[in-house]
């Protein structure tokens, strides 16, 4: 008989764990606190805009869903810097022809629910929300639609649940488990620029819009439909903070003295502004992420990031690709495939939250100094240069599957590198191998 799989949380990253272990042949059942968004066709609360990119790309093509979400996707190739006088700048992402997408988180759950459902050994159970794991039984205790308690026993547990993932908390009660939660100081709130009246969409189409200024900033990803949808980030205290911009007057002065060329875009802004919760960014780290062969952490219930290197959802679906590998590897023996996913992945997650929190201060900051816009440049030169011998941290994170702490190093090393040649005064010389032969050691 197969063996029972009981997965708490059938947000992304837990529909796609289902189908893999569906292929596999076990029994699972898959719990989601909320209802079943396909009846709906909406994703309350949370982001309609995904950066989907190689990693998360690589865990789709596995069950043929990748060319699927990519033909209703949109190639962002670079960032499109926002001036205060409304001056744009281009940065590229990558090589020619690299791009991160621009998915729907939407319609991305429903495709990988409606998948699911095909999978006569997946049960999928809405409404119904994990208040507590019995570990040594195997167990599961959701309070159900109806108010009512039940009980769901399994041979394992796996928990999706989110940065606020019941399965975590147990696991919080017991010995020797490190916890680790702290929020970003600033919040965030999203808001639209619609597309025009033809449906065309009134920015740069195929790049990530970004308006920085220092100590905040606004973003803004393109939807098929031609509108943007954008996402403020500001301190929540200060003169320009969250805690101050309350009233229409108030939003209206900041935009004019922030984002003035953003108004006449946004003609819902002041209303969108009003009636759009202010949320918080949360990074959470912990370990272990398993107990003995019963229960294991994936994604956001192990490791909440906040998304600024639009990872979130790419490193979630690389804890399935490696777990399914484990599962390749050591077959049944659950002790060995729980405990070397954890051990792969917890310093990869470690990784990619400090490159995450690391980004939001370049592109809040860093976009706009001359000096970073210079060592960009040289960087990108390199990489169109010498493929084989330079890649930058960007495309290592985004466009490979090297691992995330691989790529924290070297960013760290071509750092150094470029660096020396900008001491140097050497920008005219990286393309003389000669030259360059004496600075690849840097990188060693």
């Amino acid at each position: 008989m197969a063996e029972k799989i009981n997965i708490i949380g059938g947000g992304l990253s837990g529909t796609l764990m289902a189908i893999y272990l569906a292929k596999r042949g076990f029994e699972i059942n898959l719990f989601e606190r909320r209802p079943d968004m396909r009846k709906n066709k909406g994703y309350a609360g949370r982001s309609i805009n995904l950066a989907l990119s190689t990693r998360g790309l690589n865990a789709l093509s596995k069950i043929g869903l990748d060319q699927e979400i990519l033909a209703d996707a949109i190639p962002m190739y670079g960032r499109m810097m926002h001036s205060k006088t409304g001056e744009l700048k281009y940065q590229p992402y990558g090589k020619e022809g690299q791009a991160i997408n621009s998915v729907s988180r939407g319609r991305l759950n429903i495709k990988l629910l409606e998948l699911a459902d095909e999978f006569e050994n997946i049960t999928l159970h809405f409404n119904t929300r994990c208040t507590d794991v019995n570990v040594a039984e195997g167990t599961a205790i959701f309070e159900m639609e109806d108010g009512s308690t039940q009980h769901f026993k399994a041979d394992r547990i796996i928990g999706t649940d989110g940065a606020f993932a019941a399965t975590r908390g147990r696991m919080q009660m017991g010995d020797r488990f490190d916890y680790h939660q702290f929020y970003l100081h600033v919040g965030y709130k999203e808001l639209e620029i619609p597309a025009g009246a033809l449906g065309e969409f009134k920015m740069e189409k195929n790049a990530l819009h970004i308006w920085p200024r220092g100590a905040f900033m606004m973003i803004a990803l393109p939807n098929p439909s031609g509108d943007f949808t954008c996402t403020l980030f500001v301190p929540f205290e200060g003169e320009k903070g969250f805690d101050a911009v309350k009233t229409k007057e108030d939003v209206l002065r900041f935009f004019e003295e922030e984002f003035p060329d953003t108004i006449p875009l946004m003609p819902t802004l002041l209303d969108d502004y009003m009636k759009n919760p202010t949320s918080s960014l949360v990074t959470v780290r912990c370990y272990p992420w398993v107990k003995e062969d019963k229960l294991a952490l994936v994604g956001d219930a192990a490791h909440a990031i906040v998304p600024f290197y639009g990872q979130g959802m790419n490193c979630s679906f690389e804890d399935v690709v490696v777990m399914d590998e484990c599962i390749e590897k050591y077959g049944n023996d659950w002790h060995k495939v729980f405990d070397e996913y954890q051990k792969l992945r917890k310093p990869n997650a470690d990784a990619i939250s400090q490159l995450a929190i690391q980004n939001y201060y370049e592109m809040a900051d860093k976009v706009g100094d001359q000096h970073f816009l210079h060592k960009k440049h040289i960087e990108h030169e390199l990489s169109e240069l010498y493929p084989a011998q330079f890649k930058s941290q960007y495309e290592l994170t985004t466009f490979s599957l090297s691992p995330y702490k691989y790529a924290l190093d070297q960013g760290a090393k071509n750092d150094l590198l470029l660096e020396r040649i900008i001491s140097e005064k050497a920008e005219d010389k990286i393309s003389d191998p000669e030259y360059m032969k004496d600075l690849w050691p840097l990188l060693a």
